[in-house]
């Protein structure tokens, strides 16, 4: 599984949008959460910050905040400290482009 990860994370730094890569990472975060029981009503914690965010998808924290301000703004995602809610689970995934079989989890659990 992890390798199935990485390979998933390797492919979306070279061919994903900056909006595209945050949905996703979004979409994966919930759908572990979900996998651990630690999610309800598509709402997660979000315990990383801006800089962390940009570490880790290849990008600049001054970029993360302008896409999450875009992505909010579409009325995908809201955020309230450290927590997150995805509001429009299929447009989040449609942008991200997120299929999350490589995270072997039951169907029920990506819906």
């Amino acid at each position: 599984m992890d390798a199935a990860i990485h390979r998933e994370w390797m492919m979306g730094i070279g061919r994903l949008s900056a909006h595209s890569r945050v949905a996703h990472l979004l979409c994966e975060l919930l759908v572990k959460y979900r996998a651990a029981g630690l999610s309800e009503d598509h709402q997660f914690a979000l315990p990383i910050t801006q800089a962390d965010m940009a570490d880790a998808l290849g990008l600049t924290s001054v970029h993360i905040n302008r896409v999450l301000q875009d992505i909010r703004g579409e009325g995908l995602l809201e955020l309230h400290r450290s927590e997150a809610k995805i509001v429009d689970w299929d447009r989040l995934r449609e942008l991200a482009a997120f299929d999350p079989t490589y995270l072997h989890v039951k169907a029920s659990l990506a819906a």
